[in-house]
């Protein structure tokens, strides 16, 4: 299951020098912070402090957007459980049982076992994800590109699970970011969608779309607000009684272990992420609870459920990343980015021919989930005045940081205003609820769409019988089938019970 040489090589990497360990620390701090400030996302925080990582080296930096990531996953849980206000997304379902037991004077507990869970199942995903990589690798190294053109057409069409107001609203963000994706020169030397620009020659400027769209399109609709959360009383907080939260996940391992799988299993369909498996684990936790009615009410088992959902989802959506190139949601499209930056091309290449860089990634993460519980920790005594950051000072700061490394990626103003132009193009798909990280993962894949459907025409000569040849094309076009159907009946037995229809 393990390539013993490369996992060693990653060993050395990794313990020759502190120089990538320096960002975990940082990255985390960081992570914490964003993801406890409602509004602000896992995807946005990472978003921002892209442009940064244009300056160090690869792994470095890489390193730094993955603490990111794993400190945002555990900081939303915060105001989630504090305030009744989901920081990401992600935390939607840890508002149901956590602000409940708050009430109760319980979260000490609840935050404590918040923690517990997110680590956890972090931890764990990650350690899945390291033992099934090279399997993974040996099946999509043998992918060609109809395959690769399956699979990403795959991840476009699950696109509508990145926002949960409508599939087809998703769906078109999706196809819109591909359209933009595609702007510029392709490979066979055909120039689209330029209108005469020269900057849009080599496309749209896709960092700072990214930040636009992500972040600054998010600060837009925060401007009428005072503060993030109006809530000005602050709670005691109790290190004892915090500690007997995260040491409750030992009391309920059925919860923890069903929700890490089902954060594993989710995070690794491309377009989905944490926030659909925590939902989905939420609902099973209740649905196989022996006392459904508490859910609610404050029961631990829903928080646990929640949080090891999404924070296991990371270590699935790293997997789709790391072994197909294809962005499991906003977070991971970011860091497909980073690799871009570094002319760093993730999926089976580079799992074929630097296993030792992917390992070495893949144990950074295991180290970053262990020092999330100390920093975890520590963070929870300053959360309730980060929540309380007056809008007037956080978001010029924001917005003016993001303009400098906007300008900073080339030194010239096609990135700022690339910059100001997608987020005004954000904030308008967010007003009529299109979701923004569905035109990011659509531009991402934009380019990759058209390469391997360029391929494909060339190597079977435009036969549509071509497809007969690829058994393995023909098993992922009949899993986008089954996943479109499943997903559509879904949301009609929702919008059933809803009384909607």
């Amino acid at each position: 299951m393990l390539d013993f040489a490369a996992f060693g090589s990653a060993m050395g990497i990794l313990t020759n020098g502190l120089e990538a360990w320096y960002w975990v620390i940082p990255g985390l701090a960081i992570g914490l912070v964003f993801g406890a400030l409602p509004g602000i996302s896992i995807t946005m925080a990472m978003a921002l402090f892209l442009p940064m990582t244009l300056y160090m080296e690869f792994l470095p930096a890489i390193i730094f957007l993955t603490s990111i990531f794993t400190g945002a996953g555990f900081g939303g849980s915060v105001p989630a459980i504090l305030m009744n206000i989901p920081g990401t997304s992600s935390a939607v379902a840890t508002t149901f049982d956590g602000y409940p037991m708050a009430r109760k004077g319980l979260h000490n507990e609840a935050l404590g076992a918040a923690l517990g869970a997110s680590v956890t199942g972090a931890l764990v995903s990650y350690v899945v994800l390291l033992f099934m990589i090279v399997p993974l690798a040996n099946i999509v190294i043998k992918m060609g590109p109809l395959e690769m053109l399956g699979v990403a057409s795959w991840g476009i069409l699950m696109l509508g699970s990145l926002t949960g107001v409508s599939l087809l609203r998703g769906l078109i963000a999706g196809c819109f970011g591909v359209l933009i994706g595609t702007i510029g020169m392709n490979t066979i030397g055909y120039l689209r969608g330029t209108m005469g620009i020269p900057e849009l020659l080599d496309g749209v400027p896709k960092v700072p779309a990214l930040m636009g769209l992500l972040a600054a399109s998010a600060l837009f609709s925060l401007v009428n607000a005072r503060f993030i959360t109006e809530a000005d009383e602050g709670r005691a907080l109790s290190a004892p009684r915090m500690l007997k939260g995260f040491f409750a996940i030992l009391d309920h391992k059925i919860c923890q272990l069903r929700g890490t799988i089902i954060g594993i299993v989710i995070g690794a369909t491309p377009g989905v992420g944490s926030s659909v498996s925590n939902l989905l684990s939420y609902s099973e936790a209740k649905r196989s609870s022996d006392d459904p009615n508490s859910f609610g009410q404050g029961n631990v088992e829903g928080v646990i459920a929640a949080e090891s959902a999404n924070s296991s989802s990371e270590g699935g959506s790293m997997a789709t990343m790391l072994a197909l190139g294809i962005p499991g949601g906003g977070a991971t499209a970011v860091l497909l980015a980073a690799f871009a930056m570094h002319d760093v091309v993730g999926g089976p290449n580079l799992i074929d021919k630097s296993k030792d860089v992917i390992y070495t990634i893949i144990l950074s993460n295991v180290g970053q989930c262990l020092l999330l519980f100390p920093v975890g920790f520590l963070f929870i005594y300053l959360a309730s005045s980060l929540v309380k950051v007056p809008l007037r000072y956080l978001i010029p700061v924001v917005l003016v940081a993001a303009a400098f490394g906007a300008y900073a990626i080339d030194g010239s103003a096609a990135g700022p205003v690339a910059l100001v132009l997608f987020a005004v193009i954000g904030w308008v798909l967010a007003r009529y609820k299109y979701p923004p990280a569905a035109v990011v993962v659509g531009m991402l894949l934009g380019g990759l769409l058209e390469n391997e459907a360029l391929k494909t025409m060339q190597i079977s000569s435009g036969h549509a019988g071509y497809i007969l040849e690829r058994p393995g094309a023909i098993g992922i076009f009949v899993l986008i089938i089954v996943s479109l159907v499943l997903t559509i009946r879904a949301r009609i037995r929702k919008a059933k019970q809803a009384g909607r229809i």
